[in-house]
């Protein structure tokens, strides 16, 4: 049972996340103090048996894990029913400082960016681990689906490459954004970001999603209009279409990964082009909000 009362638990948990992104020294560019990678986060929570989960299943594929399954992978001696979980979600969003520098690239990332991707995505991952290791400590059982031994991807037959827990959609359901042409979650701090996840045993009130649609903030899907971020990609992955898979991956394989490889002497996948010098680069398109 949790030594914090359930009313409690939100705020201690949305605490304990931004404390840690502003004093831990993995938040950074280097990934050991110095410039830090991101601002502060946002938090939302979804319940474990929301609908979204198995129809995210039927949509993606059968190896995507709903958070029943991936809960019962962590902790496989003691799982839970759907009802008894709450998935919590953050969305870390990038510094005005790489905003600047990636608004000015225009065929390889900034180094702040690619920096970010590498280095950023470290923190996530540490972020994840303290999350989980915090709630232990009030006896809340959790589990980062993403660093599971069984953390894979796999090839969906509707959209290709896939993983089997997806960041982005955790985020959806957790009232945190909405998808956009280039497949990128539009979230109120913009669609320049990461997003990272927990599953914890125990039932805690879902986020509020309001919005109207999957895509209800992206401009294109809304309004027909925009496609600012099709005319950013360097790859031309990016169409009326939607986001093709196969380019935007063999782009960032054979140039940006390469290229950070090169200047960094790190193996990242960044590009993020797309995520900048647009309508929602940090923000929802102001007229689209609370639609």
């Amino acid at each position: 049972m949790s030594r914090i009362p359930a009313s409690e638990l939100p705020a201690w948990i949305a605490k304990a996340v931004t404390a840690f992104c502003a004093t831990s020294p993995a938040n950074s560019l280097t990934g050991n103090g110095g410039e830090p990678a991101w601002g502060a986060p946002l938090i939302g929570f979804s319940r474990g048996d929301d609908p979204c989960y198995p129809q995210f299943k039927a949509d993606i594929g059968p190896f995507l894990w709903t958070p029943e399954e991936a809960f019962a992978l962590g902790c496989s001696t003691a799982p839970a029913a759907a009802a008894e979980l709450t998935v919590i979600s953050w969305v870390l969003p990038q510094t005005a400082a790489t905003l600047a520098d990636q608004r000015a690239a225009t065929e390889l990332p900034a180094e702040r960016w690619s920096r970010s991707r590498y280095f950023g995505e470290a923190f996530n991952e540490v972020l994840r681990r303290h999350l989980v290791d915090a709630l232990g400590q009030i006896g809340i059982a959790a589990v980062a689906p993403t660093l599971l031994p069984d953390f894979a991807y796999q090839i969906s037959e509707r959209f290709g490459l896939a993983s089997n827990w997806s960041e982005r959609h955790v985020a959806f359901a957790s009232g945190l954004g909405t998808f956009g042409l280039s497949d990128g979650l539009i979230t109120p701090v913009g669609k320049a970001m990461r997003c990272g996840s927990v599953v914890a045993r125990g039932s805690l009130p879902a986020t509020p999603r309001e919005y109207s649609s999957h895509q209800a903030w992206c401009l294109y899907y809304a309004r027909g209009t925009c496609r600012v971020c099709a005319r950013r990609c360097p790859a031309d992955a990016i169409s009326d279409a939607g986001h093709d898979k196969h380019k935007c991956h063999a782009y960032i394989r054979e140039v940006t990964a390469v290229h950070a490889n090169a200047t960094l002497g790190v193996d990242a996948s960044p590009c993020g082009l797309c995520q900048v010098k647009i309508p929602c680069e940090r923000e929802i398109p102001p007229v689209l909000r609370n639609k």
